[in-house]
């Protein structure tokens, strides 16, 4: 089977001011139409990040956590719940109907985007996925990996009716075909993922190991190596292309990566720190809230943005060697953005990628697309956080020449 993958190329718009915490129904002008305003009460308290998930799977996961999700939740929970069943029943029905012949497929070794949160990760996928040779996983498919073979087609249009038009932390446009995170997907069938920490934000840092997967009891990472598997065999399937894979967690899981994707490729995009800190809290603030089923305790989250951080370039100094010469890229956020096309023509070059000149007008044409976009701007921050930051990462100071 394959498919053709629809990529909008959606459109940056503009956002010049920091906010704090998510958007509120009663913050909208009162020109927003009715639809902005329900997408935007469902993406408030009804959406969660796990409505993918089987029934099997959140009734598992309720019983261990013990039903405590917060009565503010509630709506949110209900929601999972009846989407599980349906998710299920689709499962089933796509089990029966493609699972012997996706367990066939092999996988083209992929292309993984690596990079700490805010870095231009995004940014670098979209360019990537531009690239008719490539495909990717969209959000539908992320959203919903179980059954998204058999579902797509009909409830993608729906789901796109009832999705707020823009992301909370940045405004860039969102589309039910846009790329997305394959972490989203893993974290749906496995709940062996950081991202699961949002979710239930009291877990004591249950979901903290998921980050760079050392210490995760051995039939752990086999579960969550036969889902990520299963879930690029069939996209492969769908699209028979190599994937271009994007989610920052993959930056600290490199050995793991190459144990199963030996001829993978990676790209690395860094930033400079002080940035990557100010946007990441700032995409916490914004999102944490559209992920909860628990209200988080009061905590450090300049620390644990730190520590986060620091965990996943340990990990990623320390396991980037293993990747064979010609397979990795390294470019600067700021570079990219300075120079877009040449340095996406660097990619290629480097990568031996193959059809730069042919993907080439579709560059340029995105790249005059984002020309009146304004990055979200913070406040100077604080003398004696810069040098908390400075002193936690300084490698990454170093290692790409950024002024401390």
């Amino acid at each position: 089977m394959q498919s053709t993958v629809s990529h909008p190329a959606p459109i940056r718009v503009r956002d010049s001011e920091t906010r704090q915490g998510a958007v509120k129904s009663h913050d909208l002008p009162r020109r927003v139409s009715f639809d902005e305003r329900l997408r935007l009460f469902l993406s408030q308290w009804v959406f969660s990040t796990l409505h993918g998930v089987t029934w099997g799977d959140w009734w598992r996961l309720l019983r261990r956590i013990r039903f405590q999700v917060d009565p503010r939740y509630f709506p949110r929970a209900m929601f999972i719940t009846f989407c599980s069943v349906f998710n299920s029943s689709q499962a089933r029905r796509e089990e029966k109907h493609f699972a012997s012949a996706v367990r066939r497929v092999r996988i083209h070794p992929p292309v993984f985007i690596l990079g700490h949160y805010r870095t231009g990760t995004t940014y670098l996928h979209y360019l990537l996925t531009l690239d008719k040779q490539f495909a990717f996983p969209n959000m539908y498919q992320g959203e919903f990996p179980h059954c998204f073979l058999t579902t797509e087609p009909l409830y993608s249009r729906l789901a796109q009716f009832l999705t707020i038009r823009k992301r909370p932390m940045d405004e860039m446009a969102i589309s039910m075909s846009a790329p997305m995170e394959d972490e989203v997907a893993l974290c749906v069938m496995t709940f062996l993922s950081p991202y699961m920490g949002l979710v239930l934000p009291r877990g004591n840092g249950e979901y903290d190991p998921y980050l760079t997967f050392r210490g995760v009891a051995p039939e752990e990472v086999e579960r969550w190596k036969a889902a990520f598997t299963y879930f690029l065999k069939k996209l492969t399937y769908k699209y028979n292309r190599p994937l271009v894979l994007k989610s920052p967690p993959h930056t600290s899981r490199l050995r793991l990566l190459l144990e199963m994707f030996p001829d993978a490729r990676f790209i690395h995009i860094h930033r400079n720190p002080y940035t990557v800190f100010q946007s990441t809290k700032h995409l916490l603030q914004r999102i944490g809230p559209l992920f909860h089923l628990q209200r988080p305790d009061a905590g450090d989250i300049d620390g644990e943005i730190i520590r986060r951080y620091t965990e996943m370039y340990d990990a990623f100094f320390e396991e980037r060697g293993l990747i064979r010469t010609g397979r990795f890229h390294e470019i600067g956020f700021e570079a990219l953005e300075e120079d877009t096309l040449g340095q996406m023509e660097n990619v290629y070059r480097a990568l031996n990628l193959g059809g730069y000149s042919d993907v080439e007008p579709a560059l340029r044409e995105y790249v005059a697309l984002g020309r009146d976009y304004r990055k979200n701007t913070y406040r100077e921050l604080p003398a004696e956080l810069r040098q908390r930051i400075a002193t936690a990462w300084r490698r990454s100071f170093n290692e790409w020449d950024y002024a401390i």
